[in-house]
């Protein structure tokens, strides 16, 4: 596999995350960039060590991740998008002003249920003796750019809308997830 092929297939995986990333933006107040840091580095790292642990994992696990991958990401996003869908009506009633708050609990899952994708990836670097810390490196370096990026694009969306935009964050999390469901389970 080439860099360029490494490069695009790591844009695909990170495509979730940029989704999520967007969301948590557009749910949030005053971000700084550390902030936009923090989200980079949590997707970004669940993304490099994802293939790592896959390509440990080998075939032994394979069919097991592969089979229930697409429950745990939609129970995980709908989980947290319901979270973010009351979090935005109940903010929207009390008209409070919304402050900028990264749960570590809530960050730590949305990382997994994007990154589950990875994972089988890393099986595969491992069928096909693919070079795993060259692959991780570009994988997980692309997604933190990709996610970064789109913590501020959820922002500016979001400082316009306020709590609507929480609310639709809730809401594009969950079809997210059962769009990977309805993929998986081969009716989309």
């Amino acid at each position: 596999m080439s860099i360029l092929e490494l490069f695009i297939l790591a844009i695909g995986l990170s495509m979730d995350a940029f989704a999520v990333s967007i969301c948590k933006g557009l749910s949030l107040g005053k971000i700084k960039v550390k902030h936009m840091l923090i989200a980079g580095l949590w997707f970004g790292g669940f993304q490099a060590l994802m293939p790592l642990i896959g390509y440990f994992l080998g075939s032994f696990f394979a069919d097991m991740i592969t089979k229930y991958s697409h429950w745990i990401a939609f129970i995980l996003l709908s989980i947290i998008g319901g979270k973010m869908l009351i979090d935005g009506i109940k903010a929207e009633d009390d008209e409070d002003e919304g402050e900028f708050k990264l749960d570590l609990k809530e960050l730590f899952l949305l990382a997994i249920a994007t990154s589950i994708d990875a994972l089988a990836v890393g099986i595969t670097f491992a069928f096909l003796n693919y070079p795993i810390v060259e692959c991780m490196s570009i994988i997980g370096c692309t997604t933190f750019v990709i996610s970064f990026i789109g913590v501020y694009i959820g922002k500016v969306f979001g400082s316009k809308y306020e709590h609507k935009a929480e609310i639709a964050g809730g809401i594009i999390l969950i079809v997210i997830g059962l769009k990977i469901l309805l993929e998986h389970l081969g009716l989309f």
